[in-house]
């Protein structure tokens, strides 16, 4: 399966909390909600149509809180819903002991060593959502293959940043980009070697 990450970035960088103002409110963060402005209808098309290429889905700790309270409970009906709960999902934790959402299996220990192996199970997408400190710490060790961010109109100001000093040194190279009516714009990029620095000169 090839690893997959899409993240929801303010124009500063902020990733914490975009869904409501008590998604996570870790570090005293009181500006949660700040994505939901601008999500419409090109938004729900585009995200359904990754989740369309998902078999299985990985969370870190927290995100995985917040989703495993919210989809067991929606409508069996709703085709995203009914796909969320029936995959396979994963959650990298190592203080969790037991998870009630079905079909969900618990990673701990060397999270790192386990998601390799779960990539190299046949498949199309493994996701991760949101998830930032996950999403850092296998940016790091080179395991994900797709980036799919949506950046939105504001700043911020305050918050954990998907990508944060001292991140990993990381390449990737531009597959598509575009605009919704709301005003997100949306990348998507491919890993790729690292990148190489140059000297601007002028011409003599």
């Amino acid at each position: 399966m090839r690893l997959t990450l899409t993240g929801y970035l303010s124009l500063d960088g902020v990733s914490q909390s975009p869904g409501s103002p008590d998604e996570d409110s870790s570090d005293g963060f009181t500006r949660g909600g700040w994505l939901m402005p601008y999500l419409d209808e090109d938004f729900f098309q585009m995200a359904g149509s990754w989740f369309d290429e998902a078999d299985a889905c990985l969370f870190g700790a927290r995100t995985y809180a917040g989703f495993s309270s919210f989809w067991p409970l929606s409508d069996p009906d709703d085709p995203f819903a009914g796909k969320m709960n029936s995959m396979p999902k994963y959650v990298a934790s190592q203080s969790l002991r037991h998870a009630d959402w079905a079909h969900t299996t618990i990673l701990s220990g060397d999270v790192v060593a386990q998601v390799a192996e779960l990539k190299r199970q046949p498949g199309r997408e493994l996701q991760i959502h949101g998830s930032a400190r996950l999403a850092q710490s296998l940016l790091g060790a080179g395991l994900i293959d797709m980036i799919r961010l949506m950046i939105a109109p504001l700043v911020v100001g305050s918050g954990r940043r998907l990508f944060p000093d001292g991140a990993a040194r990381t390449g990737l190279r531009l597959v598509s980009n575009g605009t919704t009516a709301a005003g997100l714009t949306v990348h998507t990029y491919e890993s790729a070697e690292l990148p190489d620095y140059g000297t601007y000169r002028t011409a003599e």
